[in-house]
């Protein structure tokens, strides 16, 4: 399933992702969809199939059926990502006992900024195959879910030194797993148990997946898309697009008082995303709490959500990643204590014959200590959307701004960059070379709906750092002991990073399969040329096959 490419060969690889899994159609049962949010905005929820099943990819999605409502922690099976009709059945019975297999197998193709020095063109693989059993009564639930992991193929010379960093996806596999190319492990992934408590409670206990936002399933399926798709696990989530991802050891509560719902959750997360053993905990201290408020009238609904978040990293000496000198940042080894409140609210306009009109608007800010600094930064959101009555393709149009604000100066005693926490940074940078963190992001999406349940998604982005004077961030969080979880380069003064272009195509097949094929070009501006002069433009791509039994 490998696919490698050159800047020359960038059409000719885009034809062959997007026939291939046309052409798998057309044989028996052997690809199924994907777990993945190229899909997910243009995939009502209505289509999507309740399920007792985890998906195995992005962020939250139709998999947020998969769960039931007393399992809020798990709705969205730790995705974001499918295609309209996932083949997700009902978990399978062995006796009284739910029993689950997923399986995801993925070859990614990196055509990184061209550096001096080391390999920016490579392609490797990695799977994922979960098998989980366990049981749902009434009253309780439990579950026990192992992981197995394997990467393969992994490029040998794409880390470097100073600005050049690691060059794409590949290059961190291979710092975090100890420069070894090919590994595999195995872990434990899930194993809770959820029971009701009395005035419609329900309390969770053990190891888990958790997404912020999505601890309530929104009863309009255009919301529950938009929900899913844009505003769950922003800042908390199990980053599910990595090869190993990510749970969570602990305890979430939620009430349902009538139409609203109150959660509480408190965790440490789990180590993996990148590194191949998922076992162990960090000493990472999450504290999350909300309240959720659906709005619905005749021809309107919504969604309103108030949130807090409180994180507090206790990992020994481990150097932060933010724009002060080395020397600086070495002799700080206090802890960070950071305080994250925001809301965010989401808003559907029916109409008998326009169409769908929509909008959402997402913010936060922050507070406390980042080491001997005292953390103030703020982030936000804003979009709008449109489904014209257009049969057959049923498309989405979207365009919005986001915003993580910079550091502007690297001597005071601020730290004035946004802190994206644990989110799952894909569903928001599907080229994922950036993130939330010093960043601004005008964007535009065109999402299809296609007969056969093919969902089709291309988005424009352009990208610009929120302050020159800070750095150009990429990562997800946390996930091993001895590294920081976020990458930084210095800007030089620059503030345009790069314009991005890219086009997805999910297709559910039968028994259980899915293929998504996915292509990317982005065209990088001064900050990349002042890092990469040898070569500004860079390409991502992946195939990808799906599993569930």
């Amino acid at each position: 399933m490998g696919i490698y490419f050159s800047k020359a060969a960038a059409p000719a690889v885009l034809l062959m992702a997007l026939a291939t899994p046309l052409a798998a159609q057309q044989e028996s049962a052997i690809f199924e969809p994907h777990s993945g949010i190229e899909a997910m905005k243009f995939a009502p929820a209505s289509e999507c199939k309740p399920s007792n099943a985890l998906a195995v990819d992005l962020s939250a999605t139709c998999a947020a059926e998969s769960e039931s409502s007393s399992d809020p922690g798990d709705k969205t099976g730790g995705q974001a990502d499918t295609a309209s009709k996932l083949a997700m059945s009902d978990s399978h019975k062995l006796g009284p006992l739910d029993i689950t297999v997923n399986y995801r197998l993925r070859s990614e193709s990196w055509d990184w900024f061209t550096p001096s020095a080391g390999q920016n063109s490579y392609t490797f693989e990695h799977s994922l195959l979960r098998v989980g059993i366990g049981q749902k009564r009434e009253s309780f639930e439990w579950k026990i879910e192992g992981a197995q992991d394997a990467i393969l193929n992994l490029p040998t010379d794409a880390v470097q030194s100073g600005r050049l960093g690691q060059l794409g996806a590949g290059g961190t596999y291979y710092a975090a797993n100890g420069s070894i190319p090919s590994t595999a492990s195995g872990f434990l992934k899930q194993a809770y148990l959820a029971f009701n408590l009395p005035a419609h409670g329900n309390v969770k206990l053990g190891r888990f997946t958790f997404l912020d936002g999505a601890e309530v399933k929104p009863r309009d399926k255009t919301v529950e898309t938009l929900v899913n798709t844009r505003i769950v696990q922003r800042l908390i989530g199990d980053y599910g697009f990595s090869a190993v991802q990510r749970s969570f050891d602990g305890m979430q509560l939620s009430f349902d008082t009538g139409k609203s719902n109150f959660t509480l959750f408190g965790a440490r997360p789990t180590q993996g995303v990148y590194q191949i053993h998922g076992m162990g905990e960090l000493d990472i201290s999450l504290f999350y709490g909300s309240f959720t408020l659906p709005v619905k009238t005749q021809n309107n609904a919504g969604e309103l959500r108030v949130f807090a978040i409180g994180y507090m990293d206790d990992r020994y000496g481990v150097l932060k990643t933010d724009n002060r000198s080395t020397a600086a940042r070495t002799a700080d080894t206090n802890q960070i204590r950071i305080g994250t409140y925001g809301a965010d609210y989401v808003h559907v306009v029916h109409t008998p014959r326009q169409g769908q009109f929509d909008f959402l608007v997402w913010g936060a800010l922050q507070n406390g200590e980042w080491g001997m600094l005292t953390q103030r930064s703020s982030a936000f959101v804003g979009e709008a959307g449109w489904q014209p009555p257009v049969r057959r393709v049923n498309p989405w149009f979207s365009a919005g701004y986001s915003f993580g604000s910079g550091d502007s100066n690297p001597n005071d005693n601020v730290h004035g960059t946004f802190f994206q926490i644990l989110p799952t940074p894909r569903p928001y940078a599907r080229f994922p070379f950036y993130n939330m963190m010093n960043n601004e992001d005008f964007y535009g999406s065109a999402a299809f709906r296609l007969p056969k349940s093919l969902a089709l998604r291309s988005e424009l982005h352009a990208l610009r750092l929120a302050n020159a004077q800070d750095l150009w961030y990429g990562g997800g969080g946390a996930f091993q002991t001895n590294s920081f979880g976020y990458t930084g380069r210095a800007a030089d003064g620059n503030r345009s990073l790069a314009n991005v272009s890219d086009v997805s195509l999910d297709v559910p097949l039968p028994y259980g399969f899915s293929v998504t094929t996915y292509y990317a070009h982005a065209w990088g501006k001064s900050l990349i040329a002042s890092i990469y002069p040898g070569g500004t433009n860079g390409q991502f791509g992946y195939v990808e096959m799906n599993y569930h039994f």
